[in-house]
């Protein structure tokens, strides 16, 4: 697996989940540390996928029941977010309203072309926090967690990591 170093009590297992590869990693180091990584892949230059029944399934697998969920994006051209996704409207209103703010060409300097992807992920943020009770994700009736490309499409991985209290 690219990305990553093989050492002593290093285990990961992957599997294909709503479309998503959600793999999990175990590192022992002085006990038990799990992290669950999802896999996915982006079909368009700006979009947002909800991934919530993929971050969901990871938590659930934590087997923890009370605590805090982080979901974490390792990309300078994407972000985290929770919004509403019962109207497909608010998804597409979210990254038609970013595109006014933050214009795909405005005399960036930076060379590769995508300053307003990095922008745009600065503005979102790269990581949200949820409440877990009962080991289920604590969100309103009308919340989602979604993952956004600013930069697509391209290959992107999302951590979740659990911590108990």
């Amino acid at each position: 697996m690219k990305n990553f170093l093989y050492s002593p009590g290093f285990k990961f297992d992957k599997k294909l989940f709503a479309g998503y590869f959600i793999t999990k990693f175990t590192v022992n180091i002085d006990g038990e540390t799990s992290m669950q990584e999802i896999y996915l892949e982006t079909r368009f230059r700006v979009e947002m996928i909800d991934v919530t029944s993929a971050v969901q399934k990871a938590v659930g697998e934590e087997g923890v029941q009370s605590g805090i969920g982080l979901v974490y994006t390792p990309h300078t051209t994407a972000a985290i977010t929770i919004n509403e996704n019962a109207d497909p409207d608010v998804p597409r209103d979210i990254l038609a309203a970013l595109d006014r703010a933050v214009p795909l060409s405005a005399n960036y300097r930076h060379a590769e072309g995508n300053s307003a992807a990095h922008v745009k992920s600065s503005l979102v943020g790269a990581s949200e926090l949820v409440i877990l009770k009962n080991g289920r994700l604590v969100l309103g009736t009308w919340q989602s967690i979604f993952f956004c490309e600013f930069d697509g499409p391209r290959t992107r991985k999302v951590f979740i990591s659990v911590i108990a209290g």
